[in-house]
Order: structure tokens, then sequence, then C-alpha cells
């Protein structure tokens, strides 16, 4: 294609996306007051500021991001780092739901920054920092002692971490409390009379298997039940590699009556297992799973579930990544999601 003509096309594309200049002149307003009512400046009047709001809703107006930048050194961007092979497809769509519910209405962008298993988890956060691609940073699998939650305390970037750090250095966060939930799991099965109970654990070297574990093993002391040791896999395992170890266990004569499984996908494996080995759930054993969508009940009628909100987990990291960027002090921007009760599958016709 010839160059001039590409040019040209480039300079009729620019002067087609509406600008400030296009926003004053419908609104009949300086190009001063324009950008500032699209910020919510409290100087200007409410009434300017929702009509031109509207206009550059009805025109579709976006701020161009390298001149944002450029003018005040901000990107408005938010980067949701992932481990594209860890993390279930539920987590992933669920918590990119709650973080753009809450920067909806804000300049903010989210962006997802995956990286994989053959990489250091410090990569992808150390290209942000370095590349200044983005305002504020949220990661999770996180590690008591967390190396990129450390640098970024260090450089002074806005984060959060979906999970807990024991680091002795204040951040925000949001988190699930694992201990009270894999405590109320031992309750709830010992209240069913089982009385030898296995755990199928988080990952070994994040924090909420410390958290996990601990709040298995007081509940079980507490209430004079027995652990039936599961330590051969995770829920980081594969489907099948749980399913087969499940069945291994399962075979044995010191068999456990009772499971807690930490994630909804592990337990579909764990089901498998159990029926491998020619046991009856409900009958044989009992599982109860942390789940993050209602589908466990699907599957099996009997399993007993705890949920877990992924979605207000996104919308937590969101506020609290906001918040630090805004001024507020990080020790404020740290929430704890307490579990419900363990619920049972019911018919609509039982009481």
């Amino acid at each position: 294609m010839d160059r001039r003509a590409t040019e040209k096309d480039d300079e009729t594309s620019a002067k087609e996306r509406p600008t400030l200049k296009t926003l004053a002149f419908m609104t009949g307003l300086g190009v001063t007051t324009v950008s500032r009512a699209l910020k919510d400046a409290p100087e200007i009047g409410a009434e300017t500021r929702r009509r031109v709001q509207l206009v550059a809703k009805q025109i579709g107006y976006r701020p161009n991001r390298a001149g944002v930048r450029l003018r005040t050194g901000k990107t408005n961007v938010i980067s949701l780092v992932l481990n594209t092979e860890h993390e279930i497809m539920s987590f992933v769509s669920d918590i990119i739901y709650g973080v753009t519910e809450v920067i909806a209405d804000t300049p903010y962008h989210l962006i997802v920054t995956p990286y994989s298993r053959s990489q250091d988890p410090l990569d992808p956060v150390r290209y942000l920092v370095e590349t200044g691609s983005a305002d504020g940073v949220i990661i999770s699998r996180t590690q008591p002692n967390d190396p990129r939650a450390r640098y970024m305390l260090e450089r002074g970037i806005p984060f959060a971490t979906h999970g807990r750090t024991d680091m002795g250095l204040v951040h925000p966060y949001h988190d699930f409390d694992n201990y009270a939930f894999a405590g109320e799991a031992v309750r709830h099965l010992v209240g069913m009379g089982r009385r030898r109970l296995a755990l199928v654990t988080p990952p070994v070297g994040l924090t909420y298997y410390g958290h996990t574990v601990n709040g298995f093993a007081d509940a079980l002391s507490e209430v004079g039940a027995s652990e039936v040791p599961f330590n051969t896999v995770s829920i980081d395992h594969t489907i099948e590699q749980i399913r087969m170890r499940t069945a291994q266990l399962m075979r044995r004569e010191n068999r456990p009556d009772g499971i807690v499984s930490s994630a909804a996908a592990a337990t579909l494996a764990v089901v498998a297992g159990i029926e491998d080995a020619g046991l009856k759930l409900g009958r044989d054993v009992d599982v109860v799973s942390k789940q993050s969508s209602e589908l466990l009940h699907l599957f099996r009628r009997e399993l007993l579930v705890v949920n877990e909100n992924f979605r207000l987990a996104g919308s937590e990291l969101a506020r609290a990544v906001l918040g630090w960027i805004g001024g507020a002090a990080p020790g404020s921007l740290q929430s704890l999601s307490t579990p419900g009760e363990v619920q049972a599958y019911r018919h609509s016709g039982d009481q």
C-alpha cells in the first residue's frame, strides 16, 4: 500500500475520533471545563458534569491513553497478574467481573497479564513496574514471604494481593478465611458421625496452605477426631492424579470416612476416586468442598459445600488498589471473607 495513502488513512481516523475539542464544541464549553467535568472535579457544577459526561458517552469519547500518560504520568491501567496454568476458569472469569464492576465508572481499565509455570512469578510484575505499564497491580497465589509484594513495596507501586503474606509488611489484600473453612468442615463432618478425616490441601508454599492445614488440625484436636494422612496430592495436581490417589487411599483398611476438599475441581476427581474404589458418596464417606460456582450439586447431590465468592474478591481487590492510588493508608485496605455454614443439597419437597 502507498505510504502516503496509509498516512492519509491515519489522519482521517484521528480526525474522526472524538476529542476534548469535539466535546467542547458540542457542549459550548471550554476545553478546560470539559476536561474537569469528565474528571468529576468538584468546582464544576453537577448539571454541567452530567451534561458533559452524557455527551461524551453518546459520541463514544475515550481519552487518549498516551496523552493522559504524558500529561499526568498515569496509565489509567490496573493489571491483574494470573498464572494461566493454575487458575481455574471460574476464578478467572469471576475475579475479572468483580474488578471490572468496580472500575467501570472510573478512568481505569483492566489488563490481564498472564504468566506460565516455566516463568518466575516475579517476571511479569517486574515487567509492569519497569515499563510503567500500570498504575496498580493485583496478584494471586500469594506466598508467606512473597517476593512480588516485597518488590512492589520497595518501589512504591500500589498493589493488592488475593491472599495474605506473613512478612511483617503492611499492604492491601483480600482473603477468604481458610482456617475457619477447614474448621467448620471438620466440625460438620464429625457432627454427622464421621471420625477419620482426610484433607485435600492447597499447594504447599502458598499462604492459604498453612491456614487450611492449621484450621483442619486444630478442629480435629478440638472434637477428638483423627486424621488420615493424604499428603501425596494437592489441588494443583491433575484430575487424573487426584482420582488415582484417592482410589488408592479409599482401598486401604484404615480409609477416611470424611474428606475436606479445598477446591471444586479437585472434588470432582475425589468423588471419581471414591467410586473407583467401589464406595458410595454419602453412605461410606462424606465430602465437604469449597466451591466458587454453585455447580457441585449438579454433579453429585450428596456433596456438602461452602461457597467462596471470587466476584466479591475481585471487587474488594479493585477497591483496595484504587484506594491506595487515591492516597488511603495500605493498612486500611485489607478485608477477610468469613465462610458461611456447610450447605447440603435439599429437594424442593425436603423439610
